[in-house]
């Protein structure tokens, strides 16, 4: 996927940034910086050449950082693919053979899971301990094809004497432990390999076949001579290259490092000490063990497209050995290596060039034209930055790198913040990848596409055919219709909504599905909520403090007010799925099922009536406020949609051009009414217990019978009488009449229970109730039944003593349903 392409990803997902300051790692602006960094670096000594081993991809040629390394744990014999090679290469097996000692019928057994590094073996090391092998503490060994090659017995304390046959074969060139024995017992360094992973002219009799055929024929040649053991299954870790896939080999070559301690150090103490927040702060374990374990740095890369090395080796007049000098042009480096070697030179440029992060890792000052910040009003202005927000899976490849390079080069952090994503997997929770066909395009969740169309995109890679089918096949299971066409907005939302998941979202297109029916319900709530202002209606500005807010209006401006102190509280805490939730419940739930349908009758016909024309004012009111509030607070989440219905909002004064430059709202201490919320949580109740029964006898949603309500409690039964048109309207019952206590049952009526202190009865005259007959019928047997098998179990000798107090609390609470639902049914 090209940049071009991520930008398009970017701009429709309705990223707000300065598109004018686009940059790319390669202008001539960051290319100056990298320059800049490498000799600084280099010159303080952080930055050096050395010829170590480096994990090298053979399919690449090229150095790899451990970060670039993919471990995967092989239980065992498996055979996996390698690029460039037809056949599959066995891997996860434990070969043995043998070395015999010079002069003697004695051999040792070694073994190995690199069968083809024996080319490269200079000696087998025993614990200097191991009793079965003291004797051979510095004895000759002959290698079976280098009769002439000195190899000798060496005692370390590397060897495990419980492994294998506690002899290990030594391979100073091919890994890591037996390169630093190497140095402890000055072996030489016999490297076997090409660059591009063929036996080199070192491999003898095996020149110029690959690794792995090496892997088949040195066996082959080992059992001609006698000297095979055999081989079994054996579980191990392997590293792949992150890119190519290929087969990760430690390999000796000389390669710019970089010393990183130090400013790993400073990096752990910032965030100890508060002045770097990484957030969500799970990570900070994360950031630690990586830093304060960190290795040397390496830095090149042998690849054709990069930033080039400003380092130049003199070539006349020939060095015993290589000698180096960085420079900013040749004639820099020239100069630098005339002074250091008092004599004219000849220089050349080093070929290869640096790993990517590094110039990344420059990137939160190389952006404003470091090094060069005199007179610099962008460097002044915009740094350090304040955020920064990435996904985790690169905390450790570019935002530390980032972090220890900023403090190393301008001693200061470059962002005070760092925000860390979840990593976006399909809906199972899989990695996306081309072979599984399940890796989504937001594009392709925004406009929609078939599956066809999903299928016709397998081809524009590299996969082979069986894969392709495979893939397919994937697809098929999870978008038998393709993916709906979601929009920007649904798509957006959904992200946010995941935020809190963690480390991972695994994302369910089904879910955004969801978002898109919620952003449809915004744009028709809000457009019917628009007809009610009429054409010359003009918001003053503000709510004044005397108007005489009806009680439904007072409820939903405190519920308004708690809904932006949540997206505020979100926002400031960066948890985003919490502004989702908080926005998506009041406009769902509080604005559109709740307050749009009490203020219907308040609009209900013409009218001169000078006390309904102020309500409907006030009304008109409250109800902008709701609307100008709901744009604002759901902009950051819903941006399209909320620009759009913003600029259909009536003219008022503190109107912006832009939501995106409104002022985010926050609460109103003088609004919020707890008392008045808990009034209209028993309405809701009451009212959401008509509708549930209306729905069970059968009524049509268009149909209002009358309706009774009792309760046991004075006070709420005075507030349920005071407010019994409301509950009507919510309920979408008839008239409502409250019962006092002495009343009767009110007759051909079916009664329901909303709790233990309320109950209410709906009209059924003339309905058809046989079939909630037989319901009942069978839901009472069902409650008679339970509720004596819990007093069973409860009157069972010694129940107090024996049975959990949290078992026995979990009975008594199945027994008290059982006798609710038969109460409510007898």
């Amino acid at each position: 996927m090209n940049a071009g392409h991520i930008k398009v990803q970017q701009q429709r997902i309705a990223a707000s940034v300065d598109w004018t300051r686009e940059r790319f790692t390669m202008d001539d602006r960051c290319a100056r910086a990298v320059e800049e960094a490498f000799i600084r670096f280099h010159e303080q000594g952080l930055i050096y050449r050395d010829n170590r081993l480096v994990n090298w991809c053979p399919y690449l040629r090229t150095a790899l950082s451990d970060l670039e390394v993919d471990h995967e744990d092989i239980t065992g014999k498996t055979l996996v693919d390698v690029p460039g090679l037809k056949d599959k290469v066995e891997v996860g097996v434990l070969c043995e053979f043998k070395y015999k000692v010079k002069g003697t019928d004695k051999a040792l057994v070694v073994a190995t899971t690199r069968l083809e590094t024996m080319l490269g073996d200079t000696a087998v090391a025993v614990h200097p301990e191991d009793d079965r092998y003291k004797e051979f503490h510095g004895k000759e060994l002959e290698h079976p094809f280098f009769p002439n090659r000195k190899m000798v017995v060496i005692a370390d304390e590397m060897v495990d004497r419980e492994f294998g046959t506690g002899c290990v074969k030594i391979t100073p060139a091919h890994d890591n432990n037996d390169f630093k024995a190497g140095q402890r017992h000055k072996l030489p360094q016999i490297n076997v390999f090409t660059e591009d992973g063929m036996i080199n002219e070192n491999g003898g009799e095996f020149k110029d076949q690959h690794r792995f055929a090496a892997r088949r024929t040195v066996q082959d040649a080992l059992e001609k001579k006698g000297l095979w053991v055999g081989k079994k299954s054996h579980a191990m870790r392997l590293g792949f290259c992150s890119r190519s896939k290929d087969i990760i080999e430690p390999y000796l070559k000389p390669q710019w490092w970089m010393n990183c301690q130090d400013l790993a150090r400073r990096s752990v103490e910032a965030l100890e000490q508060g002045e770097l927040k990484i957030l969500p702060e799970f990570h900070h374990q994360t950031w630690y063990h990586w830093l304060r374990n960190i290795q040397e740095w390496c830095i090149s890369r042998q690849l054709w497209w990069g930033h080039r090395i400003p380092a130049y080796k003199v070539v006349k007049p020939a060095q015993a050995e290589e000698k180096w000098f960085t420079g900013r042009s040749p004639a820099e480096a020239a100069a630098k290596a005339e002074k250091a070697l008092g004599t004219k030179v000849e220089v050349e440029q080093d070929e290869d060039v640096l790993d990517t992060w590094f110039s990344s890792g420059l990137f939160p000052f190389s952006v404003f034209g470091w090094p060069d910040t005199e007179n610099n009003e962008d460097f002044k202005a915009f740094f350090p930055t304040s955020l920064l927000e990435t996904g985790h899976d690169i905390l450790f490849f570019w935002v530390a790198r980032m972090v220890m390079m900023s403090l190393g080069l301008t001693g200061k952090l470059p962002f005070h913040t760092v925000y860390l994503h979840a990593m976006v997997r399909d809906a199972h929770g899989r990695k996306m990848s081309k072979s599984l066909g399940n890796v989504i395009d937001p594009l392709e969740v925004i406009d929609g596409i078939s599956l066809e169309d999903l299928h016709k995109k397998l081809y524009e890679g590299n996969l082979p055919e069986k894969e392709i089918e495979k893939a397919k096949k994937g697809q098929k299971e999870d978008y038998p219709d393709g993916i709906p066409e979601c929009g920007a907005d649904a798509l957006r939302f959904g992200l946010l909504a995941y935020t809190l998941q963690g480390r991972n979202v695994n994302l369910d297109i089904n879910r955004v599905v969801g978002y898109r029916h919620f952003c449809n319900k915004v744009w028709n709530a809000t457009r019917f909520g628009l007809m009610y202002f009429g054409s010359d209606f003009t918001f003053p500005g503000s709510l004044r403090a005397d108007q005489a807010l009806a009680w439904e209006d007072r409820w939903i401006l405190s519920r308004l007010s708690f809904c932006a102190q949540k997206a505020n509280d979100a926002m400031q805490k960066y948890e985003f799925a919490n502004a989702t939730t908080a926005t998506y419940s009041f406009f769902l739930y509080e604005l559109c099922d709740v307050y749009l349908e009490l203020l219907k009758p308040r609009f209900y016909g013409e009218t001169q009536d000078e006390s309904i024309l102020k309500d409907r004012q006030v009304a008109r009111e409250v109800l902008y406020v709701c609307l100008d509030w709901s744009m604002r607070l759901m902009h950051p989440l819903l941006p399209y949609l909320t620009e759009e219905l913003y600029q259909r909002l009536p003219p008022s004064p503190t109107k912006c051009e832009s939501v995106t430059i409104a002022p985010y709202p926050v609460h109103v201490i003088a609004w919020q009414n707890e008392a008045l919320e808990k009034e209209m949580e028993v309405t809701s109740e009451i009212a959401g217990k008509f509708r549930s029964q209306k729905q069970s006898l059968g009524f049509s949603p268009g149909a209002r019978p009358e309706a009774y309500i009792r309760h046991s409690d004075p006070e709420l039964r005075t507030m349920v009488d005071k407010l019994k048109n409301q509950i009507s309207r919510m309920a979408a019952v008839g008239t409502i009449t409250v019962l006092k206590e002495a009343d009767k049952d009110p007759s051909q009526t079916m009664r329901d229970v909303v709790n233990e202190k309320c109950l209410i009865y709906t009209k059924v005259e003339g309905l058809d109730l046989s079939g909630e007959k037989v319901k009942l019928e069978k839901k009472v047997t069902s409650a008679e039944k339970m509720v004596e098998s819990y007093k069973q179990k409860m009157a069972v000798p010694g129940y107090e003593e024996k049975v959990p107090e949290k078992v026995r609390e979990t009975n008594a609470q199945k027994l008290q349903v059982g006798h609710g639902i038969l109460q409510k049914g007898l």
